[in-house]
């Protein structure tokens, strides 16, 4: 099992649509530690540390979102594993 940090930026229309709650959803089912927030600009980003596979599936499931959302990019960027340190677990939505 091999173990990253990935942080996303999701953008489009994301905010207002229960995208944060999804994500929550999505991460905690997948077992992954991190959280999710909105961003001043109108986009959604997350930072999450799992499994290589369980974070493969949730970047698929960012691109689709939940059904009132209209997703236009995810752009992700790989983290050191000492970004791991301090996320919380289970995953949490940020204010």
């Amino acid at each position: 099992m091999a173990l990253a940090v990935r942080r996303y930026r999701v953008e489009g229309e994301v905010q207002g649509v229960g995208f944060r709650w999804y994500v929550r959803e999505q991460a905690r089912a997948l077992e992954l530690a991190g959280w999710v927030r909105n961003e001043p600009d109108g986009a959604v980003v997350l930072v999450a540390s799992g499994d290589t596979t369980a974070l493969d599936l949730l970047e698929r499931q960012l691109k689709v979102g939940p059904r009132h959302s209209t997703v236009t990019d995810v752009v992700r960027r790989e983290l050191s594993s000492f970004d791991a340190a301090g996320l919380p677990s289970p995953f949490l939505i940020e204010r």
